[in-house]
């Protein structure tokens, strides 16, 4: 048994949670189940919300934050307390699609002010191969005047969380982990088999881990891409996409892909770091920028087949009104960022439309705040098109008639995932 691990789990030590979003947060509630933990986030404001046991991702509720051994805080003091980091902050891209990397070295200057020797840090953000190693551990042994071995152990136990999703949750999902020796690896692996039923997966090394993680994401957007390329393919032939899945699917090896708009901070994100590392190595990625390419352009896309329907039925798309439903990344959560709705909608204002939105996840500030506009107070009755962009359950729940009433009588309904593919009979139907 490891020498760490058996600290944290008699209370001796403590487990500092840094970053409390839709990662750290359900990390550190299952972990302060069992053992006891200190939750550090920059925002005081979801310190605040957190220590009334309100999740600000509105990912869990507030039975999830009964019975744990759990301080939340804001002030850097409290993490000192700590022995065992696990740092969960966001990695974005900038505007240029490169690694934004400056809430991970934040997070590690806040390691590096707090570290004391016989200590670990677990990184769990997405990242390209090696930059636990060459990025964040210069700034941790800096700051902190320690050195990686005689002083302190790193790991890296990738994230996979799913957002919104019931079924595969933290505990039942398989956890990659990785350190900087063995004895680092066991003792790392052994505080996650505290929560995570489903097992660890001990990894060769910390790049073996970093790698696995962003190809994980890579894999899923090429699929996608593919497919989204043969949706456009099918368009031009009027050959209904889904119909094409359908009967594909009846093959036992035929992945079960769906075409739509890839957002949100994994999928839409973490090829973009695996390409810029590629780079570094004089390599340029083709298969990977391409997909992303495919996936990027398709809210332009899907303006364009609505914009072109309005016009054939003999409409002037100048003043055209549409409502687009849903404007998070995916649906059923709160989640808006990186959400390629927001492409769509863009692109049907280029094209002079008038656009509302509505979405009873999404919060009207925020989108104000980060994509300038609003969600509609009402929704009205005089829509030349309808885009059906998320699949909130609120919007699954509708019907033809509900959507004829907001709507002209020659007007389009686009179903971007095809779920209404059988229900609207009409409407003039679209669907990627």
């Amino acid at each position: 048994m490891g020498e760490m691990y058996n600290a944290i789990k008699n209370k001796e030590k403590k487990i500092g949670v840094i970053g409390l979003g839709y990662v750290g947060l359900p990390i550190a509630l299952e972990l302060a189940k069992k053992v006891s933990v200190i939750g550090f986030d920059i925002s005081e404001s979801r310190v605040e919300m957190m220590k009334n046991g309100v999740d600000p991702s509105e990912e869990l509720t507030s039975e999830d934050f009964e019975n744990t051994d759990i301080l939340f805080t804001a002030n850097i003091d409290d993490l000192k307390d700590a022995n065992f980091y696990i740092v969960a902050v966001p990695t974005p891209i900038d505007q240029h699609n490169l690694p934004d990397l400056k809430p991970l070295l934040s997070a590690s200057q806040t390691v590096g002010k707090v570290l004391k020797k016989g200590d670990y840090v677990v990184f769990e953000s997405t990242v390209y191969p090696g930059c636990t190693e060459e990025d964040c551990l210069p700034v941790i042994e800096k700051l902190s005047g320690l050195k990686l071995g005689d002083d302190f152990k790193i790991g890296y136990s990738p994230e996979r969380i799913n957002p919104g999703d019931s079924k595969h949750t933290l505990t039942n999902v398989v956890k990659v982990a990785a350190g900087s020796d063995a004895e680092a690896l066991e003792n790392i692996a052994q505080v996650y088999e505290l929560v995570v039923s489903a097992g660890v997966h001990r990894a060769a090394t910390i790049k073996v881990a970093e790698a696995a993680k962003v190809i994980e994401n890579t894999q899923r957007d090429v699929n996608i891409a593919l497919i989204n390329e043969l949706s456009i393919i099918f368009n031009k032939m009027n050959i209904n996409t889904y119909d094409v899945l359908e009967a594909a699917g009846t093959k036992w090896n035929f992945l079960p892909f769906t075409p739509g708009l890839v957002g949100g901070h994994c999928i839409g994100v973490d090829p973009y770091y695996l390409t810029f590392k590629a780079k570094e190595f004089g390599y340029h990625a083709q298969i990977i920028l391409s997909g992303r390419s495919v996936n990027d352009g398709m809210g332009a896309y899907i303006a364009k087949l609505i914009v072109k329907k309005i016009v054939a039925m003999k409409k002037n798309s100048e003043g055209a009104r549409v409502l687009v439903m849903g404007a998070t990344f995916k649906e059923n959560v709160s989640d808006i960022r990186n959400s390629k709705v927001v492409d769509v909608i863009n692109e049907l204002k280029a094209f002079g439309l008038t656009v509302d939105v509505t979405d009873p996840h999404a919060s009207s500030d925020e989108l104000k705040a980060h994509y300038g506009f609003n969600l509609v107070d009402e929704i009205g009755d005089d829509y030349d098109a309808i885009l059906l962009a998320v699949n909130h359950n609120e919007f699954m729940q509708l019907d033809e008639d509900y959507f004829k009433s907001i709507c002209h009588d020659s007007s389009v309904f686009f179903d971007v995932k095809g779920s209404f593919k059988s229900k609207i009979k009409n409407l003039d139907y679209l669907s990627l």
